[in-house]
């Protein structure tokens, strides 16, 4: 008979090492596994079924080590790490291939025309302040009316400012003209991700000592979390943005599309899912999910109080959100 599994195992962290940059991309590559979209609610229920049950103790019975860890990653995947609640499905890590390839895709298929500019940067602004807001470090809620003139605020930015690259590049060769999706969405990411984030910078983000004890909250750690953020989206972006359209401009010369220039699409979705399969969970592994700060860069106050209360903690750790 097989030994049960014991409660030792540290599911609040990782499976892997992530004070490096291999044991973070191992972590991301199972957080942002497309796969994930597809598990059925009564999955997710069973998984955080095993989790919810292995915190306080309880050990399903026949439960192995590696069940375990699957458990947790599917639940990972489905549940906010500070709410605790299950987030909308598009907003998920593991549904950003799928999601981004195919907006990517059809923003630098069709770029050319305003209308089309401005429908697909429109769609792909929505969808990631959805990403944004589901992604969110903290567990204060946002209001109605806070969501609303974020989301407001962040898209007509974003949108503006692509359409404002796109006037620029009407006399530019056509192939400048491909990188101008690329340049809108890396300014609309240090647009979009802030606004929808701005609760966190206006009122802080929690903050922890190491053995995760809550010690308040910091607008200092809230801009280290965006900026970081930010970083990683932009960078996530270029590989399937900025390999394709000199792909697409050399296969555009040819027959093949001559002939079929439906294809086109298609062929750009697929380009742009294949760069955004590896980038996307090494962009995310830029940064420890688990990000920290030395307690003398937080706000005055903030020193003052932990100094007081907590004289041994130098460091403080806080969730950067994705």
């Amino acid at each position: 008979m097989a030994a049960e599994l014991s409660t030792a195992i540290n599911i609040k962290e990782p499976r892997w090492d992530q004070s490096t940059f291999v044991g973070r991309a191992k972590h991301f590559f199972t957080v942002t596994d497309p796969r994930n979209i597809l598990l059925t609610n009564e999955q997710l229920a069973n998984s955080h079924k095993v989790i919810t049950d292995y915190r306080k103790g309880i050990v399903s019975p026949g439960l192995t080590e590696d069940e375990l860890w699957r458990a947790k990653y599917v639940f990972d995947s489905a549940f906010h790490p500070d709410t605790g609640e299950k987030m909308i499905l598009i907003g998920r890590m593991s549904a950003q291939v799928p999601m981004n390839m195919t907006i990517t895709g059809c923003m630098m298929t069709f770029y050319k025309t305003t209308p089309a500019v401005l429908l697909w940067q429109w769609i792909n602004q929505s969808f990631n302040a959805i990403v944004n807001y589901t992604n969110r470090s903290g567990d204060a809620p946002l209001t109605v009316s806070q969501l609303g003139t974020a989301y407001v605020s962040a898209t007509t930015g974003a949108v503006a400012t692509a359409l404002g690259l796109n006037a620029l590049t009407k006399h530019i060769s056509p192939l400048i003209g491909r990188f101008v999706p690329f340049a809108a969405v890396a300014a609309a990411n240090c647009i979009n991700i802030p606004l929808m984030r701005q609760r966190e910078l206006k009122h802080g983000i929690p903050i922890t000592d190491e053995n995760d004890n809550r010690l308040g909250e910091s607008t200092n750690a809230a801009k280290q979390a965006i900026s970081q953020v930010v970083v990683s989206r932009i960078l996530m972006a270029s590989p399937g943005m900025a390999i394709p359209p000199f792909l697409m401009n050399h296969l555009e010369k040819k027959a093949f599309l001559r002939k079929f220039p439906w294809m086109s699409a298609p062929i750009q979705v697929g380009l742009v899912g294949f760069c955004l399969v590896f980038a996307t969970p090494l962009c995310c592994a830029l940064f420890p999910q688990k990000s920290s700060i030395s307690v003398s860069r937080l706000e005055p106050e903030l020193q003052e109080k932990i100094r007081a209360n907590n004289p041994g903690v130098e460091r403080v750790y806080f969730n950067k959100g994705l």
